[in-house]
């Protein structure tokens, strides 16, 4: 109960990796952290997808273009969640197929 929200995440991850599996889901694994913690997670999850397939949910685009190899966005049409696109970083994140998909980047993007 005396750990800071970070050590907690820290421990939750140091738990995930004792059983040593293939791949890890990390959903929104920095939310609420202060940015040095956030940044010791980063380098973390750029070391660990050397050895093992990565999955990181997050909101936060910047996050996603530090630390992602591939991006896969889901778009709400209709009431129905679909998957918008899927690429390279750089190719999502600088020229988007998906008419949604831009227009989230757009404004994300343009908020201060």
């Amino acid at each position: 109960m005396r750990l800071s929200v970070g050590q907690q995440q820290r421990l939750c991850l140091a738990r995930t990796l004792a059983v040593n599996s293939e791949v890890i889901l990390m959903d929104e694994p920095t939310s609420a952290l202060d940015p040095k913690s956030t940044e010791a997670i980063e380098e973390l999850i750029l070391r660990l997808r050397e050895k093992r397939t990565l999955v990181v949910v997050t909101h936060n685009l910047h996050q996603a273009r530090r630390v992602a190899q591939r991006v896969a966005c889901i778009c709400v049409r209709d009431g129905t969640d679909e998957l918008g696109e899927i690429g390279a970083v750089n190719d999502v994140f600088n020229c988007p197929q998906c008419a949604e998909v831009a227009a989230y980047l757009s404004s994300a993007c343009a908020a201060p």
